[in-house]
């Protein structure tokens, strides 16, 4: 491969990023996260109540939802009805649940559940990494508006929160891989790490051949830069 991807992007380069907040008017915490053709909507939606397990502890939970809509893919996606549960929407739904949970301090949120919900609008690779992304985004929305009104004393988040895909494409290691270069990918790889570099998971494996060590390092190394980018857009987006 070339030093150029098809999209024109250098291998460490990521797809362009926007943030568009408060994209429902009627809730504050809602964000369209875009990377380059992904796009996700992340809706942060506060309820009094919480888990059974929770009650009467003095702490609150974040909990959050994945789903594609049927036309997210070009071709239809088949909606999950029932019981029929998609075992990869759950699995992409509890990672996101558990990176939130590492950056909020649940007893500044007592009595609470925030519902945030990740709806996949258009798929064009990363979804999971978009998702996490932008519900980082909405979660910080809805907590300063719970601030603002006097519902809360005490700011929640502990850290900022990023996630990133990385591979191995034609012997290139790179960042932020759309779905041709994913599908097509010898090693593919997810990244998710606070504001401060400590690590929430690394979810990888080899899909054609095993690949060494060195490659691991430069995998991880390619990620870290892009994690930095992605935490200084955040950062913009947030700014008043």
């Amino acid at each position: 491969m070339s030093s150029k991807r098809l999209d024109g992007r250098t291998p460490d380069a990521l797809r362009p990023i926007q943030f568009t907040r408060h994209w429902l008017p009627e809730v504050p915490g809602s964000v369209l996260a875009e990377f380059g053709g992904t796009r996700v909507l992340c809706t942060a939606i506060v309820e009094n109540t919480v888990p059974h397990f929770l009650q009467n502890t003095g702490e609150g939970w974040v909990t959050a939802e994945y789903d594609m809509i049927p036309a997210s893919t070009g071709t239809r996606h088949q909606r999950r009805r029932g019981s029929r549960p998609d075992g990869r929407a759950v699995e992409i739904q509890r990672l996101v649940g558990r990176a939130l949970r590492c950056i909020v301090n649940r007893k500044a949120i007592p009595g609470r559940t925030v519902w945030v919900d990740c709806d996949v609008l258009a798929a064009d690779g990363g979804t999971r990494t978009t998702a996490i992304n932008g519900a980082y985004v909405a979660l910080h929305d809805a907590f300063t508006a719970l601030k603002e009104d006097g519902s809360i004393k005490q700011w929640p988040l502990t850290e900022s929160l990023q996630a990133v895909s990385v591979g191995i494409v034609e012997d290139t290691t790179m960042a932020d891989l759309n779905y041709y270069e994913d599908s097509s990918a010898e090693v593919d790889m997810n990244l998710v790490m606070t504001g401060s570099g400590r690590l929430i998971e690394i979810n990888g494996g080899a899909e054609r051949s095993s690949f060494s060590l060195e490659q691991l390092n430069a995998l991880l190394d390619v990620g870290q830069s892009a994690l930095v980018q992605i935490a200084a857009a955040q950062e913009a987006a947030l700014q008043p």
